[in-house]
């Protein structure tokens, strides 16, 4: 942090200034000019200045609204006053003796306060409490900018372990049921074998036997498929983005998506439907991320939906850990073995190789869902066209 101080040569009440700087090769001739200035009026008006590279020290531009360089800013006596611009020494010989006269006011009534007030030695204490130090008053900036960052910084963590939280909750509830099924399979296979230390049993038929097997073989597959996805997520999550869970309603978010796409719709003459409960419950998500998922899948449906066809989007409480969210056209749908396929990148269904869409977006959406641990997936609406479907987690 490169920060040059021009102090006054003693500890009364003087001008405090900061000088704000950038990099910019065009702004040296003026920093140096104006610097020459200043450096020529502290023979006859000391006072204290501070030259703040913004660059370097960001955090002050902000807290003082800087928003152009070079920029001159009174920070003590108050009010505080800002000149910008390229002509800063014009400004500066206009202001100069409007500001010797605030500090003379300033150290009046400082004179006044000390002889007023018996209880407290203000001139013992001139040059440390009556004139706060600039050097001090950075430091504040800075710890309270520092405060407001940890704050920040706490309240996303404790939200991410609250979703991490209800999301190992959800996984543990959703493996459950295909691991009942497989073992229910595999206890009914065990039932069925003839034990010579027990009473004879009914035998399984060979047919029932194959039936139970590819039941469990089936279940384990999902178990499997669950895993993977699980370890898709958590890895896509850290690589691609970083989600900002927190509570969602997907009703209104969905609604103001519609409203702004309307134009869209009205050109094609496209008839939208929604079908969203009242009583849907809120999702733990990231609102902007959702937002590009649900964008993307209506956008595709007007692009691929004929005119005068129908979009419909539709929520559902599917189980208590999962809402979904279903948007169906009645374009010509994605064919059965390319249903997969679609969401890898860059892929491109051979009829759609000269248009746009379904593309890099359905391949953004699959990661965006899985990143919260949620499914997408797609299927052919029962009136034809597409049907494009994705879940997400429930807040609790």
């Amino acid at each position: 942090m490169q920060v040059a101080h021009e102090n006054s040569p003693d500890g009364e009440a003087t001008l405090q200034l900061l000088l704000f700087v950038d990099e910019r090769p065009s702004s040296r001739k003026h920093i140096h000019h104006i610097r020459n200035y200043l450096e020529s009026l502290k023979q006859d008006y000391p006072f204290e200045l501070m030259i703040v590279k913004v660059g370097e020290q960001p955090y002050l531009a902000e807290h003082f609204k800087i928003v152009a360089t070079p920029a001159l800013l009174k920070i003590h006596p108050q009010p505080r006053q800002t000149l910008a611009g390229t002509n800063l020494v014009g400004q500066l010989k206009n202001c100069w003796s409007r500001w010797q006269r605030c500090l003379e006011d300033y150290k009046a009534e400082l004179t006044q306060q000390m002889i007023s007030s018996a209880k407290e030695d203000i001139s013992s204490e001139n040059g440390s409490s009556a004139k706060p130090s600039m050097a001090s008053s950075v430091e504040v900036i800075q710890l309270t900018d520092e405060i407001f960052r940890l704050n920040q910084e706490n309240a996303t963590l404790r939200e991410n372990i609250h979703f991490k939280d209800q999301i190992l909750s959800m996984l543990a509830h959703d493996i459950r049921n295909p691991l009942t099924a497989a073992s229910i399979a595999l206890d009914t296979l065990e039932l069925g074998q003839n034990n010579p230390n027990q009473s004879p049993r009914p035998e399984l038929t060979p047919r029932l036997k194959a039936r139970l097997l590819e039941q469990a073989r089936i279940q384990l597959r999902t178990i499997d498929r669950m895993i993977t996805e699980i370890l898709q997520a958590a890895k896509g999550s850290n690589a691609d983005f970083y989600v900002k869970p927190r509570k969602l309603a997907l009703g209104p978010l969905c609604q103001d998506i519609l409203n702004q796409m309307q134009e869209s719709f009205q050109l094609k003459s496209q008839i939208v439907e929604t079908d969203i409960p009242q009583d849907l419950p809120l999702v733990h998500a990231d609102s902007e991320l959702v937002r590009q998922v649900i964008v993307n899948l209506l956008d595709n449906a007007n692009k691929y939906t004929p005119k005068g066809g129908k979009i419909q989007v539709s929520m559902l409480h599917r189980t208590t850990q999962k809402v979904q969210v279903s948007v169906y056209d009645t374009g010509p749908g994605i064919p059965e073995e390319n249903r997969d396929r679609i969401f890898e990148n860059h892929f491109r269904l051979k009829r759609d190789q000269g248009k746009d869409g379904y593309g890099i977006g359905l391949s953004l959406c699959q990661r965006i869902i899985r990143a919260h641990y949620g499914r997408i997936w797609v299927d052919s609406s029962p009136k034809g066209g597409g049907c494009f479907h994705f879940t997400l987690p429930i807040y609790r």
